[in-house]
């Protein structure tokens, strides 16, 4: 029948159309008011943290936003938002290579009086829970609120190279962290016990940890490859 593809125009035409999907790889947006943050392209609404000038130790891969791992310093490489966000609900996706060692974090502020961004931010800690070279503490491993909450027994991880999906809820003080569909921690902020846990840890050091309530979401250059692709935020 003249009508009647042939199994090779068949073929052919199913081999383009994944071609063309895999080449354009676009983010998809999910239902309701989301804003992305990625475009799988460009770096556009990224800029390094304290920095003006072009991004150098981030690019592009197969529609992911990739950090190299190249920064000379523990702070020069980790990039932030060009827009602030007081209260959202964030989610992306994330992968690690063996032994890396990277993290999300929020509410963060610029300036010349920090060097860091988790001098400010709060941080959902990514990692390779498994084949990092050193031990690690249940507040270091991923999902964890770094050095404050450890994550639940809900918690997934998918194997190192696997893709994970992750979200952030702050709304007016209440968090929420997700990992691969489960909540894994939830506190409330600002609060005595959470101000007993800042004297209790690290953070003791940085008096103006978590105390922000607006500011740039962050990427964490911790010097290991990380992976993050389909960066979706929407304000509550």
């Amino acid at each position: 029948m003249k009508n009647r593809l042939t199994f090779s125009a068949i073929t052919l035409l199913i081999i383009t159309s994944l071609a063309f999907t895999l080449k354009t790889n676009k983010p998809s947006a999910p239902k309701g008011h989301w804003i992305s943050l990625f475009d799988g392209k460009t770096l556009n609404g990224w800029h390094g943290y304290n920095q003006t000038g072009p991004v150098k130790s981030w690019d592009i891969e197969d529609g992911a936003l990739v950090c190299l791992g190249t920064a000379k310093d523990a702070a020069g490489g980790d990039i932030v938002t060009d827009q602030k966000f007081a209260n959202f609900e964030l989610k992306w996706e994330w992968k690690v290579d063996k032994g890396s060692n990277s993290g999300v974090m929020y509410h963060v502020q610029e300036g010349p009086k920090w060097q860091s961004p988790y001098e400010t931010g709060p941080e959902y800690q990514i990692i390779d829970d498994v084949t990092f070279p050193q031990h690690l503490e249940e507040w270091q491993k991923t999902g964890a609120d770094y050095a404050m909450h450890i994550p639940n027994d809900q918690k997934v991880l998918k194997p190192v190279g696997e893709w994970n999906t992750s979200k952030i809820v702050f709304n007016k003080g209440h968090v929420e962290h997700w990992l691969n569909g489960k909540k894994i921690v939830e506190f409330t902020a600002w609060t005595e016990d959470w101000y007993k846990k800042i004297q209790a840890c690290k953070w003791k050091e940085h008096p103006d940890y978590g105390l922000a309530k607006t500011g740039e979401i962050a990427l964490q250059d911790h010097g290991d490859k990380a992976y993050y692709r389909n960066i979706w935020i929407k304000e509550l």
